[in-house]
């Protein structure tokens, strides 16, 4: 295999590997996505609900869920 019959092969490879990243990425926001219809989210504005995961996200969920239980209840 020359050079360039070995570098045309990896550039495939590495567009069919890229092409599996998007579909299991996208698979797993699906299942993500699907978690919301089982939470009362209508309380949210669309804006809240987006700074919120946005936040959630970036801190790491650990964190976040850390932090969140420490605050007090809601009457």
């Amino acid at each position: 295999m020359t050079e360039r019959d070995r570098l045309a092969d990896l550039e495939t490879r590495q567009r069919k590997l890229t092409e599996d990243l998007e579909t299991a990425r996208r698979a797993l926001r699906g299942k993500y996505a699907a978690m919301v219809n089982d939470v009362p989210i209508e309380t949210l504005t669309e804006r809240e609900f987006r700074e919120l995961l946005t936040q959630a996200i970036r801190v790491g969920g650990s964190a976040a869920l850390t932090t969140l239980k420490k605050l007090p209840p809601v009457t």
